[in-house]
C-alpha cells in the first residue's frame, strides 16, 4: 500500500502557487488539479480571505475503514478536525496527530 495516494495544497494565492510549482518542478495544473503527464495526483485550493487556516500541504493516507482509522487516531491522542465526508470516489476524515499536524484518512469507494 502506498503511504499517500493524493495531496492537497491549500494556499492564499492559487495562481501564484500554480506558477511557482510549474516553474520550479514542471508540474501542470488542470483547474483545481495538479497533474503529471495528464494524470491527477493532487489538488490546489485557494483559502477564502476569512479562512484563518495557514497554507499547508495535506496528504491523503489510504485506509481500509475510515471510521475505524479515525477512532484509532483519537485513541492515540489525535483529533478529528473534519468529520466523515462521503464523495463519489470514497470517504474521508481529516485528523491531526497529537502535535497538530493534519492529514486525510481516505477510504476508496
Amino acid at each position: 500500500m502506498r503511504p499517500f495516494v493524493f495531496f492537497d495544497v491549500r494556499t492564499t494565492d492559487a495562481d501564484g502557487s500554480r506558477e511557482f510549482f510549474r516553474e520550479l518542478l514542471g508540474w501542470e495544473s488542470s483547474g483545481p488539479l495538479l497533474t503529471d503527464n495528464g494524470t491527477p495526483w493532487g489538488g490546489l485550493t485557494e483559502l477564502a480571505p476569512d479562512d484563518d487556516r495557514a497554507p499547508q500541504w495535506l496528504p491523503y493516507a489510504p485506509v481500509s475503514d475510515v471510521d475505524s482509522a479515525a477512532a484509532k487516531a483519537v485513541a492515540l491522542g489525535g483529533k478529528v478536525v473534519r468529520e466523515r465526508t462521503d464523495l463519489p470516489v470514497g470517504s474521508l476524515v481529516v485528523v491531526t496527530d497529537p502535535g497538530g499536524a493534519a492529514m486525510v484518512l481516505f477510504q476508496a469507494a
